[in-house]
């Protein structure tokens, strides 16, 4: 029986279009998927936008269009950029789909059913911007930190949900390990946070806002967004808010491993967990948090204009070195400071100056030589085990420095033997095979980050007759 493997990236909000913020965690977990295909595990993408809430409605007002209009047209600018970076995902799920919508109203059904949904009312500092209640300890200055606006005072009837009820449960599980959060400071983070502050009922629903879910038993209110957003990492399963699991959702949830960044550790470490307890459902089995991009030292933001997103990358770089350039910047799980002259130089040292030129250099004197390799993939035992490892572990850009460590050494080993030198045409084709046969050993592990580039090389090395061909990154002037 083959072993499953479910990944998810979060929805993404459709307050506006995608960015290098978005663009990091879909590839990764695209890289991810990729490598678990590979080795034979049955295997599902998740991704796709959250498209409900108070944000997206005002959103749409101001620039004069219906929110549906709005969230179709930004939808498709998510989709239109997965498309372009080769994300090879199972489902795009938007929050407006019918399917979707349905069994949100079923689940809130099933948690109101067991009592854990009450009528009730909540008074807290809101922030529109992250559409949640904050406390006042989570404020820098008396402003929310990822916003940098002040929450104001809002009062209003609400449907709560009983998240302390289930506070001691996921704070045991956690702490087990038996629900996962990654890196161990995130782990710790969130742990403290269960012991110093617990979890309080939360509003499960709006009032006022009409852009949501109707709440099925009462129609005045809609679901509040967290509520409704959650849902996609089952109904993009094909889940119908039913209290038993079967086709898809039974052979692939809970999800192995659910990657986000920093800013929605906390809501998908207690509001999510304990929604799945209430539908008496299993918890995902870990959580990997990666970190924040700095852009030349400065947080992402549109009015200082520094935003990247993900065409910008393929226009400069194509599809394959934008995936390396993203996957390389940074330790996997920690933030990273990232600039156009940081990728710039990358690309050419790492690209063009790097695989680039060394698969050209090989496949010129094999050519040249008139030397007739049929390269397979002949397992080298322990670059093939660090790689599995390192992947194993998340750690993705250890990896990739891997396999670009043994690249670096094949271009020592040519330099050293310089077969140009050599007249024994015997050496000089064993020299060549042996360089020739670890560019294909890297380029077969390299499939998952560097899909169109690895089979260039893979089907370059093992034609039989290797010619040169064209450069694979042509430097940048």
């Amino acid at each position: 029986m083959k072993n499953k493997f479910y990944v998810t990236t979060p929805i993404y909000y459709v307050n506006d279009k995608p960015h290098i913020g978005h663009t990091y965690t879909t590839v990764a977990a695209d890289v991810l998927s990729r490598y678990h295909k590979l080795i034979g595990d049955e295997t599902f993408f998740l991704t796709g936008t959250d498209e409900h809430g108070a944000k997206v409605a005002e959103k749409a007002a101001k620039e004069g269009k219906d929110p549906q209009v709005f969230t179709d047209d930004i939808a498709a600018q998510f989709k239109n950029a997965w498309r372009e970076l080769n994300i090879d995902n199972d489902n795009f799920l938007r929050t407006t789909d019918k399917a979707h919508m349905e069994a949100v109203q079923n689940a809130l059904r099933i948690i109101f059913d067991n009592g854990d949904i009450y009528k009730g009312s909540y008074t807290g500092l809101y922030c529109r911007g992250c559409e949640q209640y904050k406390n006042e300890k989570d404020l820098i200055d008396g402003k929310c930190p990822d916003h940098g606006i002040v929450p104001e005072k809002m009062s209003e009837e609400s449907y709560m949900f009983r998240l302390s009820k289930y506070a001691d449960n996921l704070l045991q599980q956690i702490e087990k390990d038996k629900f996962m959060i990654r890196p161990k400071e995130r782990r710790n983070e969130v742990i403290n946070f269960y012991k110093n502050e617990g979890l309080n009922d939360i509003s499960f629903s709006r009032k006022n806002v009409a852009w949501g879910i109707t709440i099925p038993w009462d129609r005045s209110h809609t679901a509040y967004v967290w509520a409704d957003a959650f849902l996609n990492y089952l109904t993009g399963l094909g889940w119908a808010g039913e209290a038993s699991l079967r086709g898809d959702v039974k052979r692939f949830f809970p999800p192995d491993i659910q990657l986000m960044s920093k800013d929605i550790l906390r809501v998908h470490a207690t509001i999510w967990p304990a929604m799945l307890l209430s539908l008496g459902l299993p918890l995902p089995k870990s959580i990997f948090v990666h970190g924040y991009f700095l852009i030349d030292g400065q947080k992402m933001s549109k009015s200082i204009g520094n935003v990247i997103a993900p065409e910008d990358l393929v226009n400069r770089y194509g599809v394959d070195a934008t995936r390396y350039l993203l996957m390389s910047a940074t330790t996997f799980g920690q933030d990273g400071d990232i600039s156009w002259n940081k990728f710039d130089e990358k690309y050419n040292a790492d690209l063009a100056n790097g695989i680039g030129n060394l698969v050209a250099r090989v496949s010129n004197l094999i050519e040249r030589n008139d030397f007739k390799y049929d390269f397979k993939n002949k397992t080298d035992l322990g670059l093939a085990n660090d790689f599995n490892y390192h992947m194993g572990m998340n750690r993705l850009n250890v990896a990739l420095e891997n396999l670009w460590r043994r690249l670096k050494a094949v271009d020592e080993y040519l330099s050293e033997q310089a077969p140009w030198k050599i007249d024994d045409q015997d050496k000089k084709r064993k020299i060549l095979h042996n360089a020739g046969q670890d560019i294909f050993n890297v380029a077969y592990l390299l499939r998952p980050f560097l899909p169109a580039t690895a089979e260039k090389i893979i089907k370059q090395f093992s034609a039989g007759r290797i010619k040169k061909g064209e450069p694979l990154f042509p430097r940048l002037a």
